[in-house]
């Protein structure tokens, strides 16, 4: 039956429904739909007064307030709700929390995160939730840039490889699919190259520089469909991103052919009145970023007055107005919200939240993502068929289920309706772990070791200029002898001391970047007291983001990166110590020695005058692409061969030890002689193989001529012919790598 008006007729096509919807609407309607508001306020408000399109942060109680509001307005237009659902779905109690994004970049391995999302879209799409602020495209540099933990690391390769795996998980089989929701790249663009690691400073990028790294993996997922894209906080050359036309429109618009939806970030808009001061009143700033080409705009209230002074002043025409909110209407018709709104359904929830089945894929990647980075004289793995052995679990991190979760989890303190978190038993910690998988005539000591911070208040005050609370601050904990003196006595009753350390969520995440990477609290001094006990020492790093390690550490044992590895990550640390996995991570990014080497990404450009500081080599820690097996692997035989616009590398692998391994090989390009300059390599493609103890295979990696590419001194990105070296080994440091020629005419 045809409905009563033709935009509610479902056999009328979208652009038609469009049309008819827009020509009933009011311009406050029309304002309205481009707002997306914080549902932890007046939902009433939100919806009746400000006539809101879009929600987030909505509680469960609030989700239903919205929808039965939203039937009592005049055109019924289904509202868009969205969430930080970063790594799992971060705020449903009982949810699936996966191990962070830069945990699973640690896997190399893009179909399993392209499960990760799928599963993660199934538990969001049942709770009424259509949009997730997922996944983040940002290239990680400095590491004292509180966000890092949610980037996929520093090679634009390996994040396009793996955003665009989360993308299709997220989106399932398209707008229609009720089990999909929507995927929103961000931040759009260069939001991460920032001043001293400072959160949301000037981003010192040219259009060039942005086309050589910045963009690449936005224009992927663009053009593999990615339906929503989010801008940074970021200011460019002196112009906010919000009113960045040359950017929004120009490139990813027009050039790109993006048609999808642009949301701002947090108060973009009024932050180009109260903080950037680029615009006098909501207005003039609401103008500049319609006309920039914005979308959505989050969490301005003040957006809803502003732009319709903008037209009553002239600054903006209602057709501009309509171009965003056509856009809008157009997704919303396109996901079919007008005839099944997706409300939440409890009787789906109870089938798929946090069922077994996506609990065992949580274990499988938390084990993916573990990197072993140091080993030596291969004291892991231990083997449990001894008869008996003590071993302590030692350390702040040890039994913190914050820290197994990291930011966007539950407790991280975005929401008020999860003061506790996920449901404690969702989570093994490290000596959850260890007491689950280590066989029952062992002795598993514990002891705290050490307090990471105290919490103060912020002495700027209670409140940000726009409302917003501020969280406290954290200070480092002074070290405690007490506490040492308790974790070395089970050190030395120990045959093997197991010290987990790192940081946490107050140490992690949107204005909360560090000025040092060491870390903080009484850690360092637990670990030189913990490895002068000689017992051997290994240490797991349970953290957000890399720190830089003291000697007493490096020194240790064995050393275990495990960016926050989430629900199972306990379990996976302590199977990997016993040797029932094998480790198969790799770094996504590189490790400073000193937090004076910032930046230390592998993909320098050549150039510089010698490799050292005069204090200190440039020599990162730890690489790009670096980790360990438990089985020595050998290369050898690099031949390489160019025909059909594609270059082939065949390479050996050797297995010379008693495990298997499964191996990442790395490919990188370097072009020999470029007309401006270029990094020194770059990863163009990776094979992960499965090497069976003592065996010996032949492997080739494919890549086309295209990737061999860089970007001129007037932006454009070309294969500038002549000769190319291609480098294939275990990781981006030199050493690690044959090379074997090849000419591109």
């Amino acid at each position: 039956m045809p409905a009563d008006f033709p935009y509610r007729d479902p056999a009328l096509p979208v652009n038609e429904r469009v049309d008819d919807l827009l020509a009933r609407m009011t311009l406050p309607e029309k304002v309205g739909q481009m707002l997306q508001l914080d549902a932890r306020n007046d939902v009433k408000e939100i919806v009746s007064e400000k006539l809101a399109g879009s929600i987030l942060h909505t509680s469960p109680a609030k989700m239903l307030e919205a929808i039965d509001l939203v039937a009592k307005t005049r055109l019924q237009i289904p509202l868009l709700t969205a969430e930080d659902c970063i790594h799992g779905h971060s705020f449903w109690p009982g949810a699936t929390i996966f191990p962070t994004q830069l945990a699973m970049a640690a896997t190399w391995d893009p179909e399993l995160v392209e499960r990760v999302a799928r599963v993660t879209a199934v538990e969001v799409a049942a709770t009424g939730i259509h949009q997730t602020f997922s996944p983040v495209l940002c290239i990680a540099r400095d590491l004292r840039w509180g966000r890092t933990d949610e980037t996929f690391g520093e090679d634009p390769f390996l994040i396009g490889e793996l955003g665009t795996a989360m993308v299709r998980g997220y989106q399932g089989g398209g707008l229609s699919d009720p089990t999909g929701i929507l995927a929103t790249a961000k931040h759009f663009a260069g939001y991460s190259e920032t001043q001293g690691g400072r959160d949301a400073s000037e981003a010192d990028i040219s259009p060039r520089k942005l086309r050589s790294w910045f963009l690449p993996p936005f224009e992927r997922v663009a053009r593999e469909g990615c339906q929503v894209f989010m801008l940074g906080y970021q200011s460019m050359d002196g112009v906010p991103i919000t009113a960045n036309r040359w950017l929004l429109n120009d490139v990813l618009k027009e050039e790109w052919g993006f048609t999808g939806t642009l949301v701002t970030d947090w108060d973009n808009v009024g932050r180009m009145v109260w903080e950037q001061k680029v615009c006098a009143d909501y207005a003039e700033a609401a103008a500049l970023a319609v006309r920039a080409g914005n979308d959505l705009v989050m969490t301005t209230p003040g957006f809803f007055e502003g732009a319709q002074e903008a037209i009553e002043r002239g600054l903006l025409s209602e057709e501009e107005i309509d171009a965003a909110v056509r856009r809008i209407l157009r997704l919303k018709f396109s996901m079919g919200l007008f005839e099944n709104p997706r409300a939440p359904d409890p009787a789906r929830q109870r089938e798929v939240i946090g069922v077994a089945a996506h609990q065992d894929l949580n274990l499988e990647i938390a084990r993916r993502s573990l990197v072993l980075l140091r080993n030596g004289d291969g004291v892991l793995p231990l083997d449990p068929t001894k008869d008996f052995k003590r071993i302590a679990i030692i350390g702040p991190n040890a039994d913190d289920v914050s820290a197994q979760l990291g930011d966007w989890a539950g407790d991280s303190g975005q929401v008020d309706w999860m003061p506790d978190g996920h449901p404690r038993e969702m989570t093994e910690t490290v000596l959850d772990g260890f007491r689950a998988v280590t066989p029952d005539r062992w002795d598993i000591t514990h002891a705290r070791g050490a307090d990471i911070e105290r919490l103060v208040p912020d002495p700027e005050g209670a409140t940000y200029p726009d409302g917003q609370p501020r969280p406290p601050i954290s200070q480092g904990a002074p070290v405690d002898d007490h506490l040492i003196d308790l974790a070395r006595a089970e050190a030395i009753r120990a045959d093997y001391a197991v010290v987990v350390v790192g940081d946490t969520v107050n140490l992690t995440g949107e204005h909360k970047s560090t000025a040092t990477l060491e870390l903080q609290g009484g850690q360092i001094a637990l670990l030189d007291a913990i490895a002068a006990t000689k017992t051997p020492m290994i240490v797991v790093l349970l953290n957000s983001k890399p720190c830089v390690l003291p000697d007493s550490a490096l020194n240790a044992a064995a050393v275990i990166q495990a960016f926050n590895p989430g629900m199972r990550g306990g379990r996976a640390i302590a199977e990997l110590i016993l040797g029932l996995i094998e480790p198969t991570g790799r770094m996504p990014l590189s490790v400073p020695r000193h937090v004076g080497q910032q930046p230390v990404y592998y993909n320098q450009l050549r150039g510089q005058h010698g490799t050292r500081y005069a204090d200190l080599t440039q020599d990162p820690l730890f690489v790009f692409g670096e980790g360990l097996s438990y089985a020595p692997v050998t290369y050898d035989d690099l031949s390489v061969s160019v025909a059909d616009d594609e270059v082939t590398a065949v390479v050996t692998l050797t297995n010379t030890g008693s495990r298997p391994s499964f191996e990442t090989i790395q490919v990188y390009v370097s072009d020999l002689v470029t007309s401006v300059t270029w990094a020194v390599r770059e990863l163009k493609a990776y094979r992960q193989v499965a090497v069976p103890a003592g065996a010996t295979i032949t492997t080739e990696v494919t890549l086309p001529t295209s990737a061999c590419s860089l970007v001129t001194a007037d932006g454009r990105r070309v294969v500038e012919p002549g000769d190319f070296e291609l480098q294939v080994g275990r990781s981006s440091r030199d050493r690690d790598l044959l090379k074997a020629g090849f000419r591109i005419s």
